[in-house]
């Protein structure tokens, strides 16, 4: 059995993991080249110094787990649950894709993450800290109330995400792409008033009765 194998032996390729209750399962020191792994549950699953290549995650729960010195290269984690993982310990540079998953929650520090795709993402209340997002793209994702701070934003891309607030006192940003809106909603923080936003309808009427 699958399940079986996956605990006893430490090298798997091309294999597809599908259906498996591995919940809070040790996988620490095993190697994964071309996986995939299909609706699988992994949550508090610990990866200890595991290294994956050219894997895919999908419609999986890895709610809480763990990755520590983890070697991620070209991992993608599709239609996935990913909620509240701390990848400040992951291997470095790793090279990651997420589409269409949850990251609630979850917290990035210090980390190199150019030309990481969060597509389609629910993106809520995440943190990155210290992170090199350069030529990141967040299309489509509701990164609500996350924080950034002390982020390269180079040529990052959030043009159509929803919830962006970005403070660029607090973060290295240049020919960063970010919505009309949450350009309009740093600028209201600012005490500024942008006109045609934020002007309610009877300040409006006022104005076109006093124009004749």
């Amino acid at each position: 059995m699958a399940s079986q194998r996956i605990h006893e032996e430490d090298s798997f390729e091309n294999e597809t993991f599908a259906d498996l209750n591995l919940q809070e399962t040790d996988l620490g020191g095993k190697e994964f080249y071309r996986c995939t792994f299909r609706n699988c549950t992994l949550q508090e699953s610990r990866w200890t110094r595991t290294r994956m290549e050219s894997c895919v995650f999908t419609g999986c729960d890895l709610t809480r787990a763990r990755f520590t010195e983890t070697s991620l290269r070209d991992v993608r984690f599709e239609s996935s649950k990913l909620m509240g993982i701390d990848w400040t310990d992951v291997g470095t540079f790793p090279e990651v894709t997420f589409d269409g998953s949850n990251l609630r929650y979850c917290t990035f520090a210090g980390l190199s993450l150019r030309k990481t795709a969060f597509l389609r993402c629910t993106a809520l209340e995440m943190n990155f800290i210290d992170t090199d997002l350069s030529e990141s793209d967040f299309s489509d994702s509701d990164i609500t109330g996350s924080n950034f701070r002390g982020c390269t934003l180079t040529k990052a891309d959030f043009g159509t995400a929803q919830g962006v607030f970005i403070d660029p006192a607090r973060n290295r940003v240049k020919a960063t792409r970010i919505p009309v809106e949450a350009a309009v909603n740093f600028v209201q923080t600012l005490g500024l008033v942008v006109s045609g936003y934020g002007e309610g309808p009877k300040a409006k009427t006022e104005r076109k009765k006093g124009r004749s």
